[in-house]
This record gives C-alpha cells, sequence and structure tokens, in this order.
C-alpha cells in the first residue's frame, strides 16, 4: 500500500494552498506550477528532487524543511520565513527575495547566480560549496556563515558582514568587496587573496 504521507510524479497546476498546514509530508520529483504557497506553514516536510515554477511563497514559513536538489524559477519569497530548513543542491533563478526571515539552515551546493540578496540576513547558514556567482550581497549579514569552497565569481560583498566567516577555499580576488566587514581570520584570508605573504 503506498504511503499517503509521500506524493512521487505529480504534476501540480494552479491550485491554491494559502494557508495550509503541512506537518511531515514528503514530495518527490514533482512539479509545482502556479501554485500558491502564500502563508503556508511547513513543519519536517520533504520535497525531493521538485521543481517549483512561477508559485508564490508570500509570508509563508518552513521550520526543518527539507527542499533538497529542487530548483526554483520565477518564484517569491516575500515575507517567508525558513527556519533551520535544508536546501542542499537546489537552484534557483530568477525568484524574489525581498524581504525574507532566514534563521540558520543548510544551504549546501546551492545556485543562486545573479540572486538580489542584498540586507538579508544569512548568519550562521551554511553555504559550502554554493554558486554565487554574480549574486549581490550588499549590506548583507554573513555573520559565522560558512563559504567554505564556494564560488564568488564577480560576488558583490560591498557593505556586508563576514565576520566570522568560514572562507577556506575562497577565491576572494574573484569577488567585489568595499568597506566589507571581517574579523581577524577573514583579514588574513582577503590579504593573502591578493598576495600578502604572512609572517
Amino acid at each position: 500500500m503506498a504511503d499517503p504521507g509521500v506524493r512521487t510524479g505529480e504534476d501540480i497546476l494552479d491550485e491554491d494552498w494559502y494557508g495550509n498546514e503541512l506537518d511531515g509530508l514528503r514530495f518527490v520529483d514533482c512539479r509545482f506550477s502556479r501554485v500558491d504557497f502564500t502563508e503556508v506553514r511547513s513543519r519536517n516536510v520533504i520535497f525531493d528532487a521538485c521543481r517549483f515554477g512561477n508559485c508564490a511563497f508570500n509570508a509563508s514559513e518552513h521550520h526543518e524543511t527539507s527542499f533538497v536538489a529542487c530548483t526554483f524559477a520565477r518564484s517569491s519569497f516575500f515575507s517567508a520565513t525558513l527556519s533551520g530548513c535544508k536546501l542542499s543542491g537546489s537552484i534557483f533563478t530568477d525568484c524574489e527575495f525581498h524581504p525574507i526571515t532566514i534563521k540558520g539552515g543548510l544551504w549546501q551546493g546551492v545556485t543562486l547566480r545573479g540572486a538580489d540578496l542584498t540586507k538579508i540576513d544569512f548568519t550562521g547558514v551554511d553555504f559550502r560549496d554554493a554558486d554565487l556567482s554574480d549574486s549581490d550581497f550588499g549590506g548583507a549579514t554573513l555573520r559565522s556563515a560558512n563559504l567554505s569552497l564556494a564560488t564568488v565569481r564577480n560576488t558583490r560583498f560591498v557593505d556586508a558582514d563576514l565576520t566570522g566567516c568560514t572562507l577556506d577555499g575562497v577565491d576572494l580576488t574573484a569577488a567585489v568587496l568595499g568597506n566589507t566587514h571581517v574579523d581577524i581570520a577573514g583579514a588574513i584570508t582577503i590579504a593573502a587573496a591578493h598576495g600578502a605573504v604572512l609572517d
């Protein structure tokens, strides 16, 4: 008998999920198109290899929910909250993130190329191996975030706070820095990236 809590390979089109409470469900390889997730509350939900196109996550709240290897295109996260969520391997294209509340979480290997992430608070987020190329983190807070091995080609960190960030393996010479706040470890990493010899 199929598990009623698991939906696999479904096309979910033009549905209104406004205000739904989702708890402990699992969606595998589902395609969501023009679905309204406004004010949805999810907890411990798993979205595995799902695709979201033109979806609205406005004012939704997601706690310990996983979006693993998902793709998001032209979707809005206006006033959404992501708390302790796992987004590993997910790809975001032409999505709107302002304003958004992010409380930690595992964003390892995400692709956020060209995203406008200005002034967003990413404190404690794990961005290991993420592709952040051409994204704008201007004025953003990334205190204690883990950016190890992240790709930051043409990524703007102007006025960003990288205090306490883990920057192992990050090529900061490819990023755009300016009035970027760092701690001593970050300053050493930046200096070394620009050819300084540390005695």
